[in-house]
């Protein structure tokens, strides 16, 4: 008898077996063997449970529970499309790119992962498999975006939109996007997740990210999943000499959603800054996990996340920071502010700093707490109804973050999504 799967990987497993020779690139040689060896990789880890370390405040049992299937073909019907904010636009439906609904670039290379995967070998597989949900993305991605900025390019905004339909049963998709900008070259990608409320559906995306010496790439991430959907991301960004890594994260959806980011700053006076807003109601749970691993000298890093919790939800937060030995005149800093709505509401934070490095400035804290009685005091004091005191100072709160993104579009579409979430989570 066959040793029964781990934790939720069967129905995945399932899945691959009898999809893998439909599956983009089954006939690409790099591709299978690369979907095989996450499969067995998958197949002996299932998915995270909470007897890992990383993972002991997140449970997955009810993604586990839940037996989604592949979406197999474009949903009839789609949510609709915000407005756009940038001249480029690439869609995805399901995890399928949606030629009709998206305006690609045409200076660079930029295209679907599906229509040209023996073009991607140079950036597929970089991400390192012993993470499960990595495994599982890359045993079943069907697409994803691909961006290849040559060396010295001006790559502008590129909204990335991901789209979950309307769909009858419970679906996964698991796209791939792959990012490569050369030397010198810019980029700001707005990426934007939403889904109806009522769909169960898990979304499961990787980005591989290579940004090269000198070069810059601010990625905005507003994740506005619907009230009932998973999201369960992995970003891994490799920046070299002189390079910056841009992120913010906003996660204002999902039932349950775990932003993971994996950062190593490859050469000298590299940079990366992580930083965001996690807002969760009632039944939400909103983890996000961050390794940040300084491998070389002179190079610097900063993170502040702030969480606001109302109702019974749950909060995370897990930064780690490795200083290596060669990284000598590392200057690091982190920070994680919590804001408790509810007495109900709970958060853990577990900042950790492991250094190896002599000559280093870094630090770390949390903070956690409710809004100040003194500020609501002063507010009710001049007449303004308790409920709208609260929702000034919650505001006050997050737009201390967003006021941070220096893309003006961007910060103009984390401010819509932050704005009056206290008043809609109090009706």
């Amino acid at each position: 008898m066959s040793a029964p799967s781990p934790n939720g990987a069967a129905g995945f497993l399932a899945r691959f077996e009898g999809l893998r020779e439909h599956l983009p690139g089954g006939r690409v040689p790099f591709v299978a063997k690369l979907r095989a060896e996450a499969a067995e990789s998958f197949a002996a880890s299932g998915l995270p449970h909470r007897r890992i370390e990383a993972w002991r405040f997140t449970d997955l049992s009810a993604v586990a529970a839940a037996g989604f299937s592949e979406a197999l073909t474009l949903a009839a019907e789609a949510p609709a499309l915000p407005a756009r904010r940038a001249p480029h636009r690439a869609v995805f439906v399901d995890g399928r790119f949606a030629e009709n609904l998206s305006a690609l670039p045409e200076g660079y290379r930029c295209f679907p992962l599906a229509s040209a995967l023996g073009d991607a070998e140079f950036l597929l597989g970089t991400v390192a498999q012993k993470l499960p949900l990595v495994s599982l993305n890359t045993m079943l991605f069907e697409d994803g975006l691909v961006i290849d900025l040559p060396a010295g390019t001006e790559g502008g905004t590129i909204e990335l939109l991901s789209i979950a339909s309307h769909a009858a049963r419970p679906i996964a998709f698991h796209p791939r996007h792959l990012i490569r900008l050369g030397a010198g070259a810019t980029l700001t990608l707005l990426e934007t997740s939403i889904g109806p409320a009522e769909a169960s559906y898990l979304h499961n995306p990787v980005f591989e990210i290579q940004v090269g010496e000198g070069a810059t790439l601010s990625h905005i991430r507003l994740q506005r999943e619907g009230r009932s959907g998973f999201q369960l991301s992995t970003v891994e960004a490799a920046v070299q000499a002189g390079g910056t890594y841009d992120n913010f994260t906003l996660n204002a959806g999902a039932k349950l959603v775990r932003n993971e980011i994996h950062a190593a700053l490859l050469g000298p006076k590299a940079a990366c800054h992580m930083n965001g807003v996690q807002l969760a109601g009632d039944g939400q749970h909103a983890d996000t996990t961050t390794f940040l691993d300084h491998a070389a000298p002179d190079c610097a890093s900063r993170q502040t996340y702030k969480t606001v919790l109302a109702g019974k939800s749950r909060g995370v937060f897990q930064g780690k920071i490795l200083v290596r030995q060669a990284a000598q005149r590392t200057d690091g800093y982190q920070m994680n502010q919590a804001l408790l709505l509810s007495e109900e509401a709970e958060i853990d934070a577990k900042p950790q700093l492991e250094i190896y490095a002599d000559d280093v400035k870094c630090s770390h804290g949390a903070t956690v707490g409710a809004l100040d009685e003194a500020q609501l005091f002063y507010l009710r004091a001049r007449g303004i109804p308790a409920e709208q005191a609260r929702a000034m100072l919650v505001q006050a709160f997050l737009t201390e973050a967003v006021e941070g993104v220096t893309d003006e579009m961007a910060r103009d579409a984390l401010s819509e999504a932050t704005e009056g979430w206290w008043e809609r989570e109090a009706a």
